[in-house]
């Protein structure tokens, strides 16, 4: 049986969303909620719909029918700006930073500083040192112990180090959800524990996260429940608690069927 839904309103919520490219079907009626201060998962073998159904969620994708909430609001994205707009920060697996530039300029990127009075709203001329101080203040509160140098140019960066910059970033700007996508795929082990830590330290703050992700014992490690996409639908939603790794490895496959697709209890 599938896992009970907790009595709270959801934060996001998606119904019936349908995404089709010809006559490939990327959803069929998938069905979504992510609740507050949660880790959802989202699991499923190549071609399930994962990457289209989060595409969908933070605007990447227009869906071709279906119905997207945010805090109960209809939401319609056109653009991963809109999504944006109302507080969901993206991480996407090819991380979206600025090698040549600071860890600080990498925080802020697309949303500068300038600074006060005439030298900022004239001469438009960038606040680096409070974007510095803020950027550093932001990387502490996330516990990344990783990054002392907020001055640091990001090229000079370990793999992890990029991908802490890139979750510290949606982090300070995400105002109610953020969205990972395979954030340990390409890290070792200490990089990947370090990067989990961080996703434990942003879901205590209060922040619902989903996580896409391969990387099973990592899933189970963090996600409070696990939407299971399979053949462009959502075979089934479970917990760490209710399911082990084989059963919902076994229900990604094909080989065990649960009785309601949808995650309703």
């Amino acid at each position: 049986m599938t896992t009970a839904t907790p009595a709270v309103a959801p934060v996001l919520s998606a119904r019936g969303l349908v995404k089709t490219f010809g006559r490939v079907v990327g959803l069929d009626g998938v069905d979504l909620d992510l609740y507050p201060g949660e880790v959802l998962a989202i699991i499923g073998d190549n071609g399930a719909g994962k990457s289209t159904l989060i595409k969908c969620l933070t605007g990447a994708l227009i869906p071709d029918a279906g119905e997207i909430s945010v805090d109960g609001r209809p939401v319609h994205f056109r653009r991963p700006q809109d999504a944006r707009e109302v507080g969901i920060e993206t991480v996407y697996q090819t991380l979206a930073v600025a090698a040549a530039l600071d860890v600080a300029s990498n925080l802020f990127l697309g949303r500068e500083r300038r600074r006060a009075g005439i030298l900022g709203s004239v001469f438009r001329m960038i606040d680096k040192k409070g974007m510095r101080r803020e950027a550093a203040q932001a990387l502490e509160e996330l516990g990344i112990g990783t990054l002392q140098n907020v001055t640091q140019p990001v090229e000079t960066l370990s793999g992890g180090q990029r991908q802490a910059v890139s979750v510290a970033r949606a982090a300070a700007f995400g105002s109610k959800i953020i969205v990972l996508d395979e954030p340990t795929a390409a890290l070792g082990v200490r990089e990947s524990n370090q990067v989990l830590k961080m996703i434990e330290e942003v879901r205590s703050r209060g922040l619902p996260v989903i996580l896409i992700s391969h990387n099973m014992p990592h899933v189970f490690k963090v996600a409070d429940r696990i939407h299971i996409q399979r053949l462009g639908r959502c075979a089934g939603v479970v917990t760490p608690a209710s399911h082990t790794m084989s059963e919902a490895v076994a229900i990604m496959t094909g080989a065990v069927t649960l009785a309601e697709p949808n995650g309703n209890p």
